[in-house]
């Protein structure tokens, strides 16, 4: 049961109440940016949360226990800091979010209603609806390491070691169309750089990062596959960096990269035909002695 603040407490004892919600958005870049419902823009914390900018919650339900607790908040995007291509971009994943409940005729009357963070965004008609997860959302994530076949590191990271920059190229765009791109002067073979990375270097997209779905080779020049369509337009010429990837295989991490001894899974893990196995009357092999 929340505590309310005299001050509020006092308010809603009153009979008339003049409340409105408040949304803050905290971003992985720290940057922080707030709207409401209310009909004129609102302050305090040192975070102005923008009127009429569209944004609306669900209802808001709460359970005992470690039930993960979501609801939505969706709206049109009017925002000069919310809109469609900021959203698509990714700026927003992950975002941190505290909802208060504010009188806005005094705004140190306030109650913070919930914490999570911003889940899965979709989009349609100028309007957005994104997931807000709750807390306990965090304890369904994955901690430490997983015993499996494949590998569980991050292709350059400390634990694989793969020195990612001599894995790289710099090249440009020939044509593009909607999440797919044709890179000139690639000689790698096929899916060299699926599950990597492309860079814009230059362009609307300057500094912009996608992950590549699929590489195929044609001719002289390589056609990438994006997981995800590009918000900015990719024109012939644009300077962009490949990185290529890894499908988590030893052989790709012993052939492609030299690095086997950094392989951070477990190829020779027997599979469920070998757990489920038992000695049956006739095989060969059954003389007592240990199961190769």
């Amino acid at each position: 049961m929340k505590a309310l603040p005299a001050g509020l407490q006092a308010h809603l004892d009153g009979g008339v109440t003049t409340l409105c919600h408040c949304w803050r958005l905290t971003l992985k870049s720290g940057a922080r940016m707030g709207f409401t419902d209310h009909d004129r823009t609102l302050t305090f914390d040192g975070t102005n949360f923008e009127a009429q900018a569209g944004f609306t919650g669900s209802e808001i339900e709460s359970s005992l226990g470690l039930s993960v607790d979501n609801l939505e908040a969706s709206g049109a995007l009017t925002s000069g800091v919310l809109d469609e291509a900021r959203l698509r971009s990714g700026d927003f994943d992950h975002a941190a979010i505290e909802i208060w409940r504010v009188n806005w005729q005094d705004v140190t009357q306030r109650l913070l209603m919930r914490k999570g963070h911003m889940g899965e965004v979709q989009f349609g008609g100028g309007a957005f609806t994104a997931e807000v997860r709750g807390l306990v959302h965090v304890l369904n994530q994955q901690h430490g390491r997983v015993y499996q076949y494949g590998c569980d590191a991050m292709l350059g990271d400390g634990r694989c070691k793969v020195n990612v920059a001599s894995f790289a190229i710099t090249r440009s765009v020939v044509s593009a169309s909607g999440s797919s791109a044709t890179i000139a002067s690639v000689t790698q073979d096929d899916d060299w750089f699926s599950r990597g990375s492309i860079e814009f270097l230059t362009g609307a997209g300057t500094g912009r990062v996608f992950a590549i779905r699929r590489h195929r080779k044609v001719g002289s020049t390589a056609v990438l596959d994006l997981w995800q369509q590009p918000e900015f337009s990719v024109t012939a010429g644009t300077s962009v960096k490949l990185t290529a990837g890894c499908d988590k295989q030893l052989t790709t991490c012993h052939d492609r990269f030299s690095n086997a001894v950094n392989y951070r899974g477990f190829p020779h893990m027997p599979g469920s035909d070998f757990v489920t196995a038992f000695p049956r009357s006739g095989d060969l092999g059954n003389d007592g002695s240990r199961r190769a």
